[in-house]
Parts: C-alpha cells; structure tokens; sequence
C-alpha cells in the first residue's frame, strides 16, 4: 500500500507553482554576472525554457514576468506564445531599484516628481496584467536609508502608503496587489517594509485587494517563518510566496538547499492552515542560479516543493492532536518527525509514471538533449539577464 492516499494525491496533482522568468536568465553575484551557453536571449525564450520544467513535472504551469526585463511589443503574442507551449503569464513584478532617480527612493521618496515616476510605472505595469490576463501585480522596494538621521522613517511610510492607494485605485475587479517584505539589502539601517508587520500594516489600509507576499529568503537568521505563515494565513492576508532558500542571507537558492526541515514545517502550516491548493495564495519561485544549469534548477526546486508538501500531507494530524491536548511534547514531536523522515520520493516517482510523467523529471530532461540544443542554438544576440 502507498504511503500517499488518493486524497493524498489528489492534492497534490492540484499544486501548482509558478516560475520567475529572470530565473533562466544570466545571474550572479554582486561581482560579476556569469553568463552560460543556451541562456535565453529574450522573454520569448524565457517561456520557452520554463515550459521545459512544466513538461517534465506538471508542477509549473505559469510563469512570471518582470518590468522591464520582460518587455516586448505585444504581451497578447507573448500570451499566445506561452499558451501554445502549454503554460499561463502569471504574476507582474515591477522594479524601482535600478534608475538613477530612486538612489534615494521610489514611492517614498522626497520628490513627489519621483514618486509619481514609480507610481506610473505601477499603473503601467497593470497595463500589462491586463493584456496578459495576470492576475497578481507584485512589489518589492529597494528603499530605505543607511544612517540613523538620513531619512524621516515615519514620512516615508505616509508616503509610501499614499503611493499603494494610487496604485491599488487602479486594480481591475479581479486583479491584487501583493507587497513584499525584506528585512535588509540594499539599505543597510533601515528598510521601508521590513517584515511581515509593515508589509500587513500597509496592505490592510489599502483593502481586500491587497496582499502580503512572504519570501522564505527574507528573514532574519532564527526567524521562525512557519509563526509567521500561520498568522497570515489566519488573518487571511497571506497572497503568495516566494520560495527558495539562504544559508545567510537573501541567497535565492534552490528550494529547501539550506534547510529542508524548515520547508517541511513552513509547508506544513500552509496544510494545516487551508493554504495548500488555495485560488487566494499563490506558490512562486524566486531563484537565482549562479552556478548551475536554470533549467533542471528549477525543477529541483518544484520537486523539492512538491516532496515536502507530500510530507505535510502525510502527519498524523490525529495523532499529533491528541498529543498536544494531553501535553505529551515528545510524542507530539515523533509524530513531526515520522512525517519528516518519510522517504517519498518512490511513490511520487510512481505516481508520475502512472500519469505519463517521467519517474525522474531531472534525469528525463538531462537525457531529452534540449540544453545542447539550446547551447547549439541561441548563438548571438544578447543574453536575458538582471537588467535586461
């Protein structure tokens, strides 16, 4: 008998998680950019590369895009395009950290000429959603300050909220804002939504629209992040995530690299908490792949999501419930930890076969010979990478 049931797998045929597009192209630390054979040399051949983990796993069939990265002169072709390889455009990230007018900040900046320049890169932005059919239109600022007295920690969030209305005015019926959250980089002192708090302080003024994302990278070392899962999830303020993994930092690495145990528990909550499968809080990578192929990186990352979910599904909820009534910690502990060390990796593997999928997505990729096709092929050009 399998240890996963069909409930079980039921759930599991129903996840789904989406893909950055900036994660196939050229990436690398803040001292150089490595570039690698086959890397896409535009957002054409971004989806291209992202439909590759989607017909290998049947775990990714959205994509998301990045402004400006991931401008091209139709989104209705680039729409078709994605559609016709067997995928969707999902989430739109807009990006003020990288123009010259926002070295002191973007929505709370000083100026009201700049912050209107970010606000109208927003509204263009959900320009986009609305030719690609994206739902999601997701922030992350770069902003805050390096010295205590440089900036005036307080004006900068009215403004910034001032800024999140104007947006948020202009969101269609069925479309969200979702802000995210980062504790530090590339301020250094002080950061403008620093956390979960701000970020839910923030998006709880603006209305049902409004979102939190939660980046599992960006947290302070020891943070326990399932706390935080639960609590959004429980104040129904959790729209998406992030997922990748840090060793120190904000590392975008792949999933669960770092810590699998934390996966397993962050995943955990979102069973428990009804986010698993749930239309309102959406499943994303954000990754970096300085030193391995982006292709397969990704999809060890959604077989990685997809492995620790398995695991969520498998606790003994009964089990540990009567545990925790009766105050039986050990007990109550096994029982996480039986979960944990189950190896599901051949029923999964199984599973795919029984719906036409490779057994070993990594393995069936590696031998179908498309990253030397692409190597061979994408000669020219410039390769897609931060900033372009």
């Amino acid at each position: 008998m399998s240890i996963l049931s069909p409930e079980h797998l039921s759930a599991l045929e129903k996840q789904g998680i989406e893909l950055p597009s900036w994660a196939f192209g050229n990436s690398g630390t803040r001292f150089k950019v490595f570039g690698t054979p086959g890397t896409p040399r535009d957002p054409w051949e971004k989806i291209a590369d992202a439909a590759q983990v989607h017909k290998y796993t049947a775990l990714a069939p959205s994509v998301a895009l990045h402004i400006p990265w991931d401008v091209v002169d139709s989104y209705s072709d680039l729409r078709k395009h994605a559609e016709d390889l067997g995928v969707e455009l999902g989430t739109v990230n807009s990006n003020t950290f990288q123009d010259d007018d926002y070295k002191f900040g973007a929505l709370t900046h000083e100026d009201a000429a700049i912050r209107q320049k970010a606000i109208d890169h927003h509204l263009a932005c959900i320009d986009v959603m609305d030719a690609t059919g994206s739902r999601d239109l997701k922030i992350w600022l770069a902003e805050g300050s390096n010295y205590p007295g440089q900036a005036d920690l307080r004006g900068r969030q009215d403004r910034l909220q001032e800024s999140l209305q104007q947006i948020y005015a202009r969101l269609g019926d069925d479309q969200r804002l979702v802000l995210e959250y980062k504790f530090f980089e590339p301020a250094f002192y002080h950061t403008d939504v620093p956390d979960w708090g701000t970020s839910y302080a923030q998006v709880s003024s603006l209305g049902d629209k409004a979102m939190v994302c939660l980046d599992t990278g960006h947290h302070a070392p020891g943070t326990n992040i399932e706390f935080i899962v639960m609590q959004l999830l429980r104040l129904g303020k959790l729209g998406s995530f992030d997922f990748n993994s840090r060793f120190y930092a904000d590392d975008d690495l792949i999933v669960g690299a770092a810590d699998p145990f934390q996966l397993f528990r962050i995943l955990f909550e979102v069973v428990r908490g009804g986010g698993l499968n749930n239309p309102d809080v959406a499943f994303m990578l954000d990754q970096c792949h300085n030193v391995e192929d982006k292709i397969p990186g990704q999809i060890r990352s959604v077989l990685n999501v997809q492995e620790m979910t398995a695991r969520a599904l498998i606790v003994d909820r009964e089990a540990l419930t009567a545990a925790q009534k009766s105050g039986d910690v050990l007990a109550a502990n096994a029982v996480f930890m039986d979960a944990f060390y189950t190896d599901v990796r051949p029923a999964l593997a199984e599973w795919r076969e029984s719906r036409g999928l490779a057994g070993d997505p990594m393995a069936a990729y590696a031998a179908s010979g498309y990253q030397q096709q692409i190597a061979a092929d994408r000669v020219g050009g410039v390769q897609a990478g931060w900033g372009a």
